[in-house]
This record gives C-alpha cells, structure tokens and sequence, in this order.
C-alpha cells in the first residue's frame, strides 16, 4: 500500500502547473518555489517508507499545494535578529558591541542610498583617498601627525607589524601576550605578520633591563600590549610606556602600543573607570598606537592607527592595507562618529555607548519601575518581579576587573526554574536577552532606554 502511495505522489511539474502555485510565483523566487515543492514531496515519501503515511486527503494535489504555500508563508530565521541587551554587558561583542550614534546611522542610510565622494576630490575633480576625512579628524582629536584606518583592531596590529617588522625581531613583554575573544592571540598574529616573537621579562614581572639586553640589530619594534581583558595583580612590574620609547629613542628603535579598546574622552568623567586615552600615548612618544572604533568609542567595527607620519605612510603603502580596508559604510559612520567627538558640546548625550556608561541610577530605576508594570500587566501572576541593586560590566574586553552600578529586575516563575525563563524570553521576539546569576534570571536596565523592550511578546 506505501509503495502503491508513493506512486500517487505528483510530479513537480504537476505542482508547478497548479493555479495556486503560479501566484506563488509572483511572491517568491522560482528556485525556491521548486526547491519547496521537492521539500515537501520528500518530506510525505519519508513519513510512507517509516508506514507512517498520511490520510488519504492529505496527498491530494490541493492539500500538497497549501501544504507547498503555508510552508513558504513561514519565514526564514535571520542570523541578524534584532534582540533586546538586558544581559548587563553594555558592550557586548556577541551582540555587536556598540550602537551607533543616530548621527553614524543618518550618514551611513546616505551613503548607502547614494553615491558618495569615497574617493574623490571635490575640488580638484580627481581621485582623491577614501579616508581623508578620518585621518583630519584622528589627528585633530589625538595630536598625532598622521593616521589610517583598517576593519579591525586586529587588522590594524597585523598591518602594522607586517609593515614594520617582517622578519625581524618584535620585543614583547610575557605578560603581554594576550588572547582576547574569536581566539586574537598576540603570538599568533605576530607569526601571521612575517615577525619574529621575541619574548622578555616573565608573566608578573618585567624591566626595563629585560627589554634592553634584548635589544639587537636583529630588532625592529619593542611592543607594548595594553593588557584589557584581565589583571594580573599582587608581585608585578611592568614598563611603563615613557620608559619604553626613551629607550627606543636612544637605541634607534619604534616603539607601537596596541592599546585594543582605546579612549578619546577622560571616561572616569562618566563614573567609569579610566581607559587609556590615545592622545596621551601618542604624547608620551609612541610611534604607532592601534585602538579599536566599535568599543569604548562607540562606533563602528574599525582598528584606528596613530603615529607619526612617516610610519602610518609606510602602513598605506603596504598591500594588505587595501586588502583590510573598509568600504564606504564603515567610512561614513566612523567619520560621523568622529566629528561627534570633535564637535559635539555633549558627545555623552549624542554617543550611545558613553551615555550608558553616564546613565544615572535614578534613572535606569525610574526605566525599570515602568517596565515592571508594563510585565506584570502581560505575564500575569505566575511570574513575580523585584527590583535590586547589581553591577554591569563594560564589556569587549574593556575593563574587566571593573563594574558599574546598575538596577535590574528580576524575574521569577511558579514552576519555570532561572535557566527556562532565560530560554523561554530568548524564545520572545525580539529575544529578550538576560543573565543567570545564583539561580536567578536578571534583566539589567542600564542598556534600556524604552521600558516596553523588556516585555516579552511570544508567538505561541
């Protein structure tokens, strides 16, 4: 009897002949419609050979057909949901990091919209270099002579070694050599470069004596690595950046700090603990200084090199600076982002990611007040929501002994245990992200400006 069903199925060029399959058409690619029908058709012969077979009127033309249109109705899951930052990271790499400014957001809808001087001279009517604009306002805003931008910071370390060093020696300290998250290792990028590691001082303690014996005429950068994803505390000693260019000055040696998060405004202003600023590494002499665009700056993905000119010429030279360079989007929102910075009389107000850092606590309260009411009103009595005092974190790297006050709800369920609630709100759309923490799911309000955000809307 499966095997006499079997038969019966229809032929895809049957279901393509359908009256309703042709209005398909006018809605959805035709390889898609062809891929579903087959889709479906081995779906039914799969359920007959396991003797599952379906009732008769469900292998009807008609009935496969609407089967055909109703699975073509649900929608594809997209990678890029937008979700919902309740998890108290204000950073969050998995998440994209930073938010972008409306300002980034407005030049960056016009540039895609539009075509854009990239890489035109207006007033010279000629080609002219796409980032212009950004390295002016680089150096205006850090006091170096010159600077370029790559699509990451890791992009930016490897560019630089490669052009400064292939080949030869880069001194590094041993407590430097740091892994960050998506496995960045200092060591590994170094190998990809053409450099060669070589390593001074140990884990908690290194000199100034151990970068100068080390130095030889093999030697063609001393790197320092600002440490920003741990601490190493109790029996240290590191060398101090001064130090380290004094020395490469009287040896005849550049010194490059990859800073990896990088500030440009004193951010203890804001209650938050202070990230090294990047013009104060390029006054203190560093000839290369790599930060990155999309972390405490708050705006794109990017890896930004100051320094003096005739080092960041030698990095635009380079091949791999096309092969890493940023396309025009990236361009427009780092530029607006920038000139944020230069410009603006309250760059917290207008940058979203220093003003949840700047974000009082009275007001994240007053946020989360208002959204306890909203979801006691949607969830109904078998959940129960307080408000408590917690920490947030900055995330990405940035900071990461340091917390930052915040307010959160917490949630609880007669019957659901913290681990389903977290499972059962990234179910909501859009997910509604939080944390687990001592059997307790939280929702942290310091990233929270509308407190609707944080009422779940299920489908089921």
């Amino acid at each position: 009897m499966a095997r006499d069903a079997l038969r019966e199925l229809p032929a895809v060029s049957r279901l393509l002949a359908h009256p309703a399959t042709d209005r398909l058409m006018v809605r959805f690619n035709r390889d898609l419609v062809v891929h579903t029908c087959r889709e479906v058709l081995d779906d039914l012969r799969d359920a007959m050979r396991r003797g599952r077979s379906p009732d008769p009127a469900a292998l009807e033309l008609d009935a496969i057909v609407a089967r055909i249109e109703a699975q073509l109705a649900v929608p594809t899951a997209r990678g890029l949901q937008r979700v919902v930052n309740a998890t108290g990271t204000v950073l969050h790499t998995n998440l994209g990091r930073a938010i972008l400014p409306q300002a980034a957001i407005d030049a960056l809808l016009v540039a895609a919209a539009h075509p854009v001087a990239l890489e035109y001279d207006l007033v010279r009517g000629e080609r002219g270099r796409r980032e212009q604009a950004i390295e002016s306002l680089l150096v205006a805003l850090t006091g170096a002579e010159a600077a370029t931008v790559v699509n990451n910071n890791a992009a930016a370390v490897l560019l630089a070694l490669n052009t400064m060093a292939s080949g030869k020696e880069v001194i590094v300290s041993r407590g430097e050599l740091i892994e960050i998250g998506g496995a960045f290792r200092i060591p590994e990028i170094m190998a990809r470069s053409g450099a060669i590691l070589r390593e001074v001082g140990t884990t908690n303690r290194t000199h100034l004596a151990d970068y100068e014996a080390a130095i030889s005429e093999r030697t063609a950068l001393l790197l320092k690595v600002h440490t920003s994803n741990y601490r190493i505390v109790g029996f240290v000693a590191d060398v101090k950046l001064a130090d380290l260019v004094a020395l490469g000055r009287a040896r005849g040696v550049p010194v490059m700090e990859d800073l990896g998060s990088g500030a440009l405004v004193d951010l203890t202003a804001y209650g938050v603990p202070q990230e090294p600023l990047v013009m104060d590494r390029v006054a203190l002499g560093a000839d290369v200084v790599t930060f990155s665009g999309d972390k405490v700056l708050g705006g794109p993905q990017s890896g930004l090199v100051v320094g003096r000119a005739s080092h960041v010429a030698r990095l635009r030279e380079n091949p791999l600076h096309r092969a890493l360079r940023c396309d025009k989007l990236t361009i427009a929102a780092l530029e607006a982002t920038l000139r944020l910075y230069r410009e603006s009389p309250d760059v917290a107000r207008d940058v979203p990611a220093l003003r949840a850092f700047a974000r009082p606590l009275h007001e994240i309260e007053t946020t989360a007040r208002s959204a306890v009411a909203a979801m006691e009103q949607a969830l109904g009595p078998a959940f129960h929501l307080s408000i408590e005092r917690e920490a947030s974190q900055i995330g990405s790297g940035a900071l990461p002994t340091e917390e930052i006050p915040t307010v959160v709800i917490v949630v609880q369920h007669q019957t659901m245990s913290a681990r389903r609630l977290a499972e059962r709100f990234r179910q909501a759309r859009p997910p509604v992200l939080g944390r687990v923490k001592n059997d307790r799911f939280l929702l942290d309000v310091r990233t929270i400006v509308d407190p609707v955000d944080l009422v779940p809307r299920w489908t089921d």
